[in-house]
């Protein structure tokens, strides 16, 4: 990408696309081009084909989509997969009909099954069953995944995937009925730490263990492979260090400054027992992670306090 190359950060509002949008702007990348929900409907392919032939842009990073927690994920399976679907499939079409140079998709570690070789490599992709509560989700980010090599193998479109581990950082959504676990606890903990409470009680055993990956190391990471790979297979990103959902709760707790202790519930589930993508790949390419995880929790619970998430 040149500095003043059309880029289109699909999903800019978002924790993701946000993350992106800074990268490449403190990167001096001066021609970028976003589109809110209320001027762009990217279920509405008339819309986004129009959209896209009226600014033509270069590069595309795919970071929208419909994204939330075990319990949205249980309860809205529907709009899960029909949203996610329709979004990419918009987008991915829309680019390949006029022309874009290069398309970055974002996928998702769930994309793997739910009982994966750890650390997983990306050559696990369909070599189990998924995780039943959130495979709504997964099902639909593997069709990106393949439409992206389709278009790729019958178009010679530069259309490349990325997958990431769990996510946090500043612009998460904190809604305790659609978060991920990391926002949710700091929710959780700020409101107990209000209200004077003794106790904050969460999901399932805490035994879990977890990748986390500050959003602005993915954001630097599309960016690098932006610039430096072409290729079909789909590319793992990830910190390469685990923690339990246990101890990242003491983390968060800590970082809140919450005094009170916590209970679990393990009438609730704990989704998948453990998380760690194998990441040499783009290791290996010479892209490291750089936020440490108690920094990037403090980062993320002043974003919180700021009113930065949703």
């Amino acid at each position: 990408m040149d500095k003043d190359s059309k880029i289109y950060v699909a999903g800019h509002r978002g924790m993701v696309g946000s993350a992106i949008l800074r990268a490449l702007k403190r990167e001096g990348f001066c021609h970028l081009l976003t589109a809110t929900r209320e001027d762009l409907n990217l279920l509405d392919q008339a819309l986004v084909f129009r959209w896209l032939e009226r600014y033509r842009p270069e590069y595309v990073f795919v970071a929208a989509a419909k994204v939330g927690g075990i319990k949205a994920n249980n309860d809205h399976p529907a709009d899960f997969i029909y949203q996610n679907l329709q979004i990419q499939n918009n987008l991915i079409q829309g680019a390949y009909w006029v022309g874009v140079k290069k398309l970055l998709f974002l996928g998702s570690s769930c994309i793997y099954p739910r009982a994966p070789k750890i650390p997983t490599p990306e050559s696990e992709l369909l070599a189990g069953p998924l995780e039943p509560t959130n495979q709504w989700y997964a099902v639909a980010k593997i069709a990106g995944i393949k439409m992206c090599q389709a278009y790729r193998r019958q178009y010679g479109c530069d259309f490349i995937s990325a997958m990431p581990c769990y996510l946090y950082g500043p612009g998460d959504n904190y809604d305790l009925e659609g978060s991920h676990v990391l926002p949710a606890m700091i929710r959780k903990f700020h409101e107990a730490k209000t209200r004077g409470d003794g106790e904050v009680i969460l999901w399932g055993t805490g035994l879990p263990l977890r990748e986390f990956l500050h959003v602005d190391d993915l954001a630097r990471a599309c960016l690098f492979l932006m610039d430096r790979y072409s290729g079909q297979d789909i590319i793992n990103v990830g910190s390469g260090q685990e923690v339990s959902i246990r101890e990242a709760a003491e983390i968060v707790r800590d970082a809140v400054g919450f005094s009170g202790t916590i209970r679990w519930d393990d009438t609730q589930p704990d989704g998948t027992p453990r998380k760690l993508l194998d990441s040499s790949r783009i290791f290996t390419m010479g892209w490291k992670p750089e936020v440490p995880f108690e920094e990037g929790i403090r980062q993320t619970y002043a974003d919180f306090l700021a009113g930065g998430g949703r």
